[in-house]
């Protein structure tokens, strides 16, 4: 357990962490961009967007766009700005914030993230600083006993309250030494395990179904003898053309056969039914990022020719692109079990253990997902984000008892995802489909 967190500590970054409390409302703004269009999105996320978060449409597009434009900017101000730079967010009004410490290059940063139309947050300790405020966790936990250091699942700086977070299982039994004095713990996710689909039966006479599956519509996997019911994710092409979905890799049951004749196979899922059979697991990732590529078959391939996102049997909010993960910003998710439900992006450049492996570089949301949502998509805006992966609720039966057990707890719902990036990093030629 010490070797692997080492290695998390190692590779952390610039992990970022809002803390949020469990009813969070983000009140009306005036857009300091010119909004997008917004007739494209879909009645059922305008919504949620109403429900969870208290914004229209509008403010949903402009903030979106904000946080790519601070993204672009944390990239050049990390390696210009180094000495002072702290990190980037929106805070709870949507105002595009840039973290400066006093040094050298403060008043040339300052001029810099005011002339983009950002405003400056003066923080105590530089990204670097907090950095290796981590490696001094790292190197105090490999110190420490088993009984100690493997109750430490995860570590992470919180960009806005300029400190460090650690996540455990068992937040009152983990003690820090005093130089970590100050620090918050917080509680370590669960994998967001996919339902069961062992009791699926075809539907009589099978399905030969011509309409298009966009991401958020259900599936089930069927491999080694187990059955899954997830969520597809975005659909996308291979270097090659040929149509695939991006979906999580915890829902493939079999995933040693990844991309072979024993690979689980793909069904569309129609309430508590197998429908056609839509194809098989290509590629299947669990070591570090949590993803999988379904390969369609001949007869189902054009039914994922489409760059749509929505909840089941609802009209599609169509991805016109892909997205960095920021602090702050405004994310929507989709999925078979919970439909749209909508939050902000909480933490970013997340090294956390789920279960037995560790999800790195991932981020993390105050949204709820329960099992069934796991590989569903995360939107930002009209741009594509992540997959969903794990949760801190998933266990419950409804998202009404989740954010109230958790609120007992001092906590929120959290669901942590892959971002859709770093998939995309990993198999050069992969796309999201746009069109």
């Amino acid at each position: 357990m010490r070797r692997t967190f080492a290695r998390r500590t190692a590779v952390i970054g610039s992990a970022a962490l809002l803390l949020l409390g469990p009813a969070v409302a983000i009140a009306q703004a005036e857009p300091e961009t010119e909004p997008a269009q917004t007739s494209s999105l879909p009645a059922e996320l305008v919504e949620a967007l109403q429900r969870d978060l208290n914004i229209d449409a509008e403010r949903f597009l402009t903030d979106a766009q904000r946080s790519q434009d601070l993204a672009a900017f944390a990239e050049k101000a990390r390696e210009q700005f180094e000495a002072v730079f702290a990190g980037v967010w929106l805070d709870d009004q949507g105002t595009a914030t840039v973290g400066l410490t006093e040094g050298d290059g403060f008043e040339e940063a300052r001029k810099a993230a005011e002339d983009a139309g950002f405003t400056v947050a003066e923080t105590e300790r530089s990204e670097d600083a907090l950095e290796d405020q981590l490696g001094a966790l790292g190197d105090w936990l490999e110190t420490q006993p088993p009984a100690v250091a493997d109750v430490i699942r995860g570590i992470a700086i919180d960009v806005v309250n300029n400190d460090v977070v650690v996540r455990t299982d068992n937040v009152s039994g983990v003690e820090l030494p005093d130089f970590l004095d100050g620090v918050r713990v917080l509680f370590a996710p669960a994998e967001l395990t996919p339902e069961g689909a062992t009791d699926l039966q075809p539907i009589a006479g099978g399905l030969d179904a011509p309409d298009a599956l966009f991401g958020g519509d259900a599936y089930a996997s069927l491999g080694a003898g187990e059955g899954l019911r997830c969520s597809l994710g975005f659909n996308g092409e291979d270097g090659s053309g040929q149509p695939v979905n991006i979906t999580a890799g915890h829902c493939d049951p079999n995933r040693a056969q990844a991309g072979t004749r024993w690979a689980s196979q793909v069904h569309q899922l129609i309430g508590d039914n197998l429908g056609q059979h839509l194809g098989s697991f290509e590629k299947t990732v669990l070591d570090g990022s949590d993803y999988a590529l379904i390969r369609p078959t001949s007869a189902a391939a054009g039914r994922f020719e489409n760059n749509g996102v929505r909840v089941p049997l609802a009209a599609p909010l169509p991805i016109t692109g892909i997205a960095d993960p920021v602090v702050g910003a405004p994310v929507c998710k989709s999925g078979l079990r919970t439909g749209y439900s909508c939050g902000v992006v909480t933490a970013t450049g997340q090294n956390v253990e789920i279960g037995h492996r560790v999800l790195e570089n991932g981020f993390s949301t105050n949204l709820c997902a329960l099992q069934g949502d796991s590989g569903g998509t995360l939107v930002t805006g009209t741009l594509a984000l992540g997959i969903s992966s794990a949760s801190n609720v998933g266990q419950y039966g409804m998202c009404e008892i989740a954010g109230f057990v958790s609120g007992l707890l001092g906590e929120s719902p959290e669901l942590f995802a892959t971002p859709i990036k770093t998939v995309l990093a990993e198999n050069p030629g992969l796309k999201v489909r746009t069109w």
